[in-house]
């Protein structure tokens, strides 16, 4: 016999249907509104009326979802204190790169490149509002078309369209930015110049996996190297080039505002497979061949410098490149000594194009030790901020002529998550074969619990994706993937140093400061993940400060996962809604009772103009 139902059980069933309605037209509307947003959609009206109708549609649903933990107080700032609204910056800023900005980049030295590095605003000049995105952003293409096409809108600067019209750099087509993958040195397209490359370096076999590209334009040669399954770390000064580092990350290629000048480079010794000039303007054979001594110490054993372009077949070129011979001759004479000197074999020239190899051990390199001055071992790793140093940085100790100094890596992919030689030898303190995995096994853990919160993370959505603090690298290697790759940032404050390890895996990284802004410009990133950023830090800078510059660095309606204790996300979480930022907190995986949990935050899409509450529906 039928019973007849309680009419509050008919009421539940109602309201859960209409929930599920509206869930369903609200993740409808937002798929319609991101197509848009793309560019996809330009000019249809049916489209832009579904965006407005969808904009509290977020990626994440039920972002006010609260932990088991009740607010607890920190250092930040008080819980009983009101906080008000960030407010926007001014249209001047959109661009705003407070470490490189033009206007105090001026007050500095010319001399070797000194106005064109880091410089960062004292506490009371920095800004305190949200940089906006200018008139008519839209979300960049997905990869691999963004290698190739970028909106005029996100970066509306056309001065290299014209500067390297020729070149095959970059042009300008109605609403879009076209890079044909050509450069200075590479007329033919970037793919043929890595073919030359490749025909006497092992770029296709996993040998080769990281890459520095000094000096790197628009990046194409990094963006072409994607195909060989080569992650390289490019880097540009901010300069009468306008937008280069820029074009690069709108194109989905790993770059930052950089230049060899008279600060060491943000990396660890040993970090690269491969290194790469071409015509990038460093004086070379300047300065006692201090730059190249640099480029030694970043460069593997065994690794593979590139030099293209002047002065590398001067006795044909020195008229085309407007140059007197003799300068030309001196300059590559200069740069012959220098890669003498570091123990560099030359294995090719030819055309405008030589390569040199480092070798793979010191035992080949004796007779130079008593012709130059070797760094302390100690300092090679000491590089924030540090004056870069006239000296050689010794190779790592070995026992017979074929061992590789530091120890040989297995090739790309394997070498990923085979224990990385600075663990297996135990140099790097406090950590060991068996924390190794025991780290992978956790983050392998903790990707899968995204997941579940954030079901795009792999997807290809998120292309440019920075880990501010990266440890042993592990939450990029459990989502490695051509679809994206992972900028892996060791703070300077880090209990343990790991940067080496990073590379090691095959990964790329920098060493940075959170206390100052990142060598960026604006939205270059699609998502941040912030391991005990916040507890790092708590001590040391202003935690506003942090969460303002990590909104200057994510594009409109990017990603955010933030892994702390529950009483510092709580706090963080307050400033948060204040930046037009939805939240989420959730439980760790392991259940409410741990006091580690995770914040989830999706950026809002707003412009120029848009002077909307900031505060979290």
């Amino acid at each position: 016999m039928a019973t007849k139902g309680n009419p509050g059980d008919n009421r539940s069933r109602i309201s859960l249907s209409s929930l599920l309605i509206v869930a369903g037209l609200c993740c409808s509307f937002y798929v319609l509104g991101v197509w848009h947003r793309s560019g996809f959609g330009k000019g249809d009206s049916i489209a832009l009326e579904i965006t407005k109708k969808a904009e509290d549609c977020g990626v994440l649903p039920n972002l006010e979802y609260e932990t088991h933990h009740g607010n607890q107080s920190t250092s930040f700032d008080d819980p009983k204190q009101d906080i008000k609204d960030i407010d926007p910056c001014g249209e001047q800023y959109v661009d705003y790169t407070p470490c490189h900005d033009q206007m105090r980049a001026m007050t500095f030295p010319r001399e070797n490149m000194n106005y064109r590095e880091r410089h960062c605003p004292p506490d009371e000049e920095k800004l305190h509002c949200l940089i906006p995105a200018p008139k008519g952003y839209v979300t960049p293409f997905s990869w691999p078309k963004s290698r190739d096409y970028v909106p005029f809108a996100n970066a509306p600067h056309k001065s290299l369209t014209v500067e390297k019209a020729v070149q095959n750099w970059v042009q300008y087509e109605g609403n879009v930015f076209r890079f044909p993958g050509g450069g200075t040195q590479f007329p033919n397209g970037a793919d043929a110049y890595i073919d030359q490359l490749a025909s006497v370096i092992p770029i296709e076999n996993g040998t080769v996996r990281t890459a520095l590209d000094t000096g790197c334009g628009v990046a194409s040669w990094g963006a072409y190297l994607f195909k060989k399954n080569v992650l390289t770390m490019s880097f540009a000064p901010r300069d009468s080039h306008e937008a280069q580092v820029q074009f690069a990350l709108e194109r989905g290629v790993p770059a930052v505002i950089g230049v060899l000048g008279t600060i060491k480079l943000p990396y660890p010794s040993r970090a690269f497979d491969m290194a790469h000039c071409s015509r990038c303007l460093i004086p070379w054979g300047a300065n006692d061949g201090l730059y190249m001594m640099e480029v030694d110490r970043v460069l593997r054993p065994g690794g593979y410098w590139v030099l293209s372009g002047p002065p590398i077949n001067w006795r044909v070129n020195y008229q085309a490149w407007q140059r007197p011979k003799e300068e030309l001759e001196e300059e590559q004479r200069k740069i012959e000594e220098m890669a003498e000197l570091l123990c560099w074999e030359k294995k090719h020239e030819k055309g405008e194009i030589a390569i040199w190899r480092k070798r793979v051990n010191n035992e080949y390199c004796r007779e130079r030790d008593s012709r130059v001055t070797l760094c302390e071992t100690s300092n090679a790793e000491n590089v924030w901020y540090k004056k870069m140093e006239a000296c050689v940085t010794p190779y790592p100790d070995t026992t017979n002529s074929d061992e590789v100094a530091g120890g040989e890596l297995k090739l790309f992919p394997v070498r990923l998550n085979t224990v990385p030689p600075r663990i297996a030898s135990g140099s790097v303190p406090g950590l060991s074969v068996e924390s190794f995995k025991e780290e992978n096994n956790l983050w392998n853990k903790h990707v899968n619990s995204y997941k579940r919160v954030n079901k795009i993370l792999d997807n290809g959505r998120y292309r440019n994706i920075m880990d501010m603090n990266a440890g042993l690298g592990s939450f990029a290697a459990v989502i490695e993937s051509p679809k994206l790759w992972v900028m892996n940032v060791v703070p300077t404050i880090a209990e343990q140093d790991t940067l080496g390890v990073v590379y090691e895996r095959g990964l790329i990284g920098i060493y940075h400061d959170w206390c100052e802004a990142f060598s960026t410009y604006p939205r270059t990133y699609d998502l941040i993940h912030a391991n005990g950023v916040f507890s790092l830090y708590k001590d040391k800078c202003n935690a506003e400060d942090i969460l303002l510059e990590m909104d200057r660095i994510l594009r409109p309606e990017g990603a955010v996962i933030l892994r702390d204790n529950v009483d510092v996300l709580t706090q963080v979480k307050r400033i948060a809604t204040t930046m037009r930022w939805k939240t989420k907190m959730v439980d760790h995986e392991d259940g409410p009772l741990i006091p580690e949990k995770v914040l989830f935050a999706v950026k809002r899409y707003w412009v120029v103009g848009d002077n909307n509450s900031t505060a979290s529906d």
